[in-house]
């Protein structure tokens, strides 16, 4: 008899493209000051070194986030820390409208996570383990503030979902 091991974690499709565009510009970036300062005949190893260490800081800033989700949990990676919330313990969850609408969530371990709601969005998977996580929550009764923001993007979500199939269907 097989068992079965724990469930792999869903995680942003887009990432893996998002990644190589960030790294692509730090490349381009790094050339083209490179070639321009070669030319100009005011490249030494100091400058040089100065354009990669601004080309690894430009591919720093670019670099999204790495969103994975499992049962229970939902994790955001950057490339200096990992934020872990328990999804099934939540305590309050806000959405912050403006440039980029992001989602905060908030455990009852007091451990705090911040996302666009966008990578939700463009990955059922990860909306799928979050949406039963908040189930979890508000079954428990730990759930206070916030239930409505989900509410609002998991309509939000599924109509867009509604919208694709139609479209790629040529219904619509």
């Amino acid at each position: 008899m097989e068992r079965n091991g724990p469930a792999a974690a869903a995680g942003d499709r887009h990432w893996r493209d998002s990644a190589r565009f960030a790294v692509g510009c730090a490349l381009i970036f790094c050339a083209m000051d490179l070639l321009v300062d070669w030319d100009a005949g005011s490249l030494t190893p100091l400058r040089a070194l100065l354009w990669v260490t601004l080309s690894a800081t430009v591919c720093a800033v670019l670099l999204p986030p790495r969103v994975s989700a499992g049962p229970g949990w939902l994790a955001v990676r950057t490339p200096w820390r990992r934020l872990v919330v328990r999804t099934d313990a939540l305590t309050a969850v806000r959405q912050h409208d403006g440039v980029s609408s992001h989602l905060v969530l908030r455990d009852v371990h007091g451990h705090t996570l911040e996302l666009d709601a966008r990578t939700l969005a463009a990955n059922p998977l990860l909306w799928h383990e979050l949406d039963t996580g908040v189930r979890r929550s508000l079954e428990r009764g730990t759930l206070r503030h916030g239930a409505d923001v989900l509410d609002r993007l998991g309509r939000r979500i599924d109509d867009e979902t509604a919208r694709a199939v139609l479209r790629e269907s040529g219904l619509s």
